[in-house]
């Protein structure tokens, strides 16, 4: 039952990979998946060709316990989404890394994350607070490109067509530059993809793309410097398509398979992020090596969207992220043969920040109105009537706001992790990271009325009181929108935390073993900008306390491979979002949940026969907010306490086939994922979503050089929704049954 890899039967064009022989790199220690007590899952190169997976959205849907959230906008890992479960907070919960550089969550849709060219991928399941501190809470996600090559020169290409008008194209070409001490890595991609939702308002696609994704590596092994490796990486990523995500209408017939929209703003997403990446390391003595990783990376991204869906201009959303990123992490890695581990120091500063330029329709607030006429002495059921008919003749606000929220972000730390053999069969396990953070956000706005005020003459003659009030009114609703303007603030906070971790491992035989951890996990806390009161309120970190089992094991000589891990948590100090009343833009984060999650993963592979193997995954989840406590003032009236987290799955599934008869080569394979809410809080009922089960296959004919193959994705044409929208009428719909034909070269 269950999936971590999959490894070519026999002979291929790739390497095969058993479990024994995959190598985790974002534990930061040289341990095989069989060693490794934490949940990881790890794809591999053959594995992504198996499957033809080309992003990696692909992945986190056929994987056991991880899913996508608002379509390739985000992910969720044990339930837990990367950007927190209550909507506040600054910091992420869960960081993607590109060869150890992290890419802000702001362009992970179009971000350098396709898979063309990856030497592995690990899901790392579970807080990494102690080995990667910064935003791991929840987990991570660790790309690795493929490697230079300082022995053998290497050739390889691959085109894409589908169905659906998608065309993909890549090469990549490496291989010594000095023989034995320099070699060299360039990869390029390109995708052009016509879109699915045809836009009956102003023409188009609105999700049509074009990406071009370029990759450089250098790696030097000098000889006159026995022991020191370095290599040096370069990812530069353009994309150019729709938005984050992508709505279709839901009121038409038929609308799987023409799917359309109305909106007069075609939605955009573009991005644009370089990446740079210096990994050193040397072996000063036989166990014990030294390494230093630097990275940079420089981020944009540029959205737009029509707020509302329709063919009226009634609201425009923009929005530009901008970040520069800079790490610096030393390690000093030890290997004995009753201790080993990891110790280090880390260095990250983050700099940019959001702007946003946009046209909202905010609805007029009723109950802000009658509160103010009573103010001024009109009795309740005047107020009532009067903000009523205020409201029927203007039944929304319209505002444009232009905003700027500058952030910069420091982080510093000390960590290590060991595992110390008492025994040839019983380990301890530990760690511990010391972090200190220092941020600071700031925030600056301009918030404009441009609609028409109702005529107070409309509601009464000069001088009446119902004259009067409307008057007073007009005045209080261009009072309350330039209230959301602000001159500009900023908040300035420090954190510190101590995050350990322990445990116990068990050598049962040399084909079974058990481990037990427990650790703190940490989100820091920040400032949060309530834009309609144009306010920055700070808000604290939140904590967990992680407890986790797992099971490693091989049966049958070796054939068989079932690993499984059990974890229950405790999260307290909850970062959510809550409202203050006076319109639906007075909301800023405070601590106010407590919640607890449980669940196990178990993940197989096995050779069936000569040709055969078969992998599979099973994630089980239970989510649940214990408490929700408000502060004084708020008007939130959904209580979390009792409901579950958004798209955590109570189950997840997967597996697949991988079969070779001659040199026909082929795989079938499936992911399941059971009904999800898309909200929280007591009404979360209203934005359950279906369960759903989607089949791929790929087919092709390879010989040592060369292959050919059709492949199909959702085969059995599941339709399915990823997101329905609060207006009725719209959906993110999930990917249609699709046909393509492919060919890979090599060399």
């Amino acid at each position: 039952m269950l999936v971590a890899t999959a490894a070519h039967a026999q002979t291929s064009t790739h390497d095969s990979a058993l479990p024994d022989d995959i190598v985790v790199t974002g534990e930061k220690s040289n341990r095989t998946l069989q060693e490794t007590a934490t949940s990881v899952a790890v794809i591999t190169p053959a594995r992504i060709e198996q499957e033809n997976v080309q992003t990696i959205q692909d992945l986190y849907d056929r994987t056991a316990n991880v899913s996508e959230t608002y379509a390739a906008a985000g992910f969720t890992i044990r339930g837990i989404t990367n950007t927190g479960i209550g909507g506040g907070g600054q910091s992420d919960t869960a960081t993607v890394y590109v060869d150890g550089a992290p890419v802000p969550s702001a362009v992970l849709y179009g971000g350098p994350t396709d898979l063309w060219d990856i030497g592995q991928v690990e899901i790392l399941r579970g807080p990494q607070s102690t080995i990667q501190g910064l935003n791991a809470l929840a987990g991570a996600v660790v790309l690795t490109t493929r490697d230079a090559s300082t022995t053998n020169y290497s050739a390889d290409a691959r085109v894409l067509w589908s169905d659906q008008r998608d065309r993909t194209a890549s090469v990549a070409l490496g291989g010594p530059i000095v023989a034995d001490q320099l070699g060299f890595r360039l990869s390029a991609e390109r995708r052009a993809d016509r879109g699915l939702i045809r836009n009956v308002t102003v023409g188009g696609y609105d999700d049509a793309l074009r990406a071009l994704n370029l990759r450089g590596k250098l790696k030097w092994i000098p000889a006159e410097l026995p022991g020191l490796e370095v290599l040096a990486s370069y990812n530069r990523t353009r994309r150019d398509g729709g938005y984050l995500y992508d709505y279709a209408r839901t009121d038409t017939p038929r609308y799987y398979d023409r799917r359309v929209s109305t909106a007069n703003v075609r939605g955009r997403g573009d991005v644009a992020a370089d990446i740079a990446v210096l990994d050193a390391g040397y072996d000063i003595a036989p166990r014990l090596r030294m390494s230093s990783v630097t990275s940079f990376n420089h981020v944009r991204s540029h959205a737009v969207a029509d707020g509302d869906g329709q063919p009226v201009d009634a609201q425009r959303i923009g929005s530009l992220h901008r970040f520069r990123t800079w790490t610096e992490e030393l390690r000093l890695n030890y290997d004995g043969a009753r201790l080993s581990g990891v110790v280090g120091a880390w260095a990250y500063r983050r700099s940019g920040g959001h702007d946003t330029n946009s046209r909202i329709n905010i609805p007029t607030p009723v109950a802000t109105i009658v509160t103010q006429l009573r103010g001024s002495g009109v009795p309740v059921a005047t107020a009532t009537q009067l903000a009523s008919a205020y409201a029927a003749v203007l039944p929304v606000l319209p505002v444009a706001y232009d905003g700027t929220q500058p952030e910069l972000v420091r982080n510093v730390a000390l960590f290590a992790d060991a595992r110390y053999r008492l025994t040839d069969r019983l380990s301890l396990v530990g760690g511990l990271r010391y972090d200190h953070e220092e941020n600071l956000y700031g925030s600056q706005g301009l918030a404009r009325f441009t609609g028409t005020l109702p005529g107070p003459s409309a509601f009464g003659a000069p001088g009446t009181p119902a004259y009067l009030a409307v008057a007073a009114i007009n005045r209080g609703v261009l009072a309350l929108v330039s209230g959301a303007s602000s001159a500009g603030a900023s908040n300035a906070r420090r954190f510190d935390a101590l995050l350990p971790k322990a445990g116990i491992s068990m050598d049962w035989t040399s084909d079974l073993t058990t481990a037990v951890t427990v650790q703190r996990a940490y989100r820091s806390g920040g400032s949060s900008d309530n834009p309609g009161r144009a306010l920055l309120v700070p808000y604290d970190p939140e904590y967990s306390w992680n407890y986790e089992a797992s099971l490693r094991s091989r049966w049958l000589g070796g054939r068989l491979t079932l690993n499984a891990n059990a974890f229950y948590v405790d999260w307290t100090a909850q970062q959510t979002t809550v409202f203050f009343g006076s319109t639906m833009y007075d909301y800023n984060t405070v601590n106010a949940g407590k919640s607890h999650l449980y669940g196990f993963e178990v993940e197989a592979q096995g050779r069936l026969a000569t040709g055969f193997d078969a992998y599979a995954s099973l994630g089980h989840l239970r989510t649940k907010f214990d408490d929700f406590t408000l502060p004084a003032g708020t008007t939130t009236t959904v209580d979390l306490g009792g409901s579950e987290f958004p798209y955590a799955a109570r189950w997840t599934a997967a597996g697949g086939v991988n079969g070779r008869i001659g040199a026909v080569v082929g795989n079938l394979n499936a992911n399941y994922r059971a009904a999800v809410f898309t909200e929280t809080g007591t009404v979360q009922g209203r934005s359950r979503l279906s369960g759903r089960t989607v089949v791929n296959a790929r087919l092709g004919y390879e010989t040592s050089h060369w292959t050919l193959f059709a492949f199909a994705r959702n085969l059995l044409d599941a339709k399915y929704q990823q997101y329905r929208g609060i207006v009725p009428g719209r959906a993110i719909l999930g990917e249609p049954q699709t046909f393509g034909l492919g060919a890979e070269l090599h060399m």
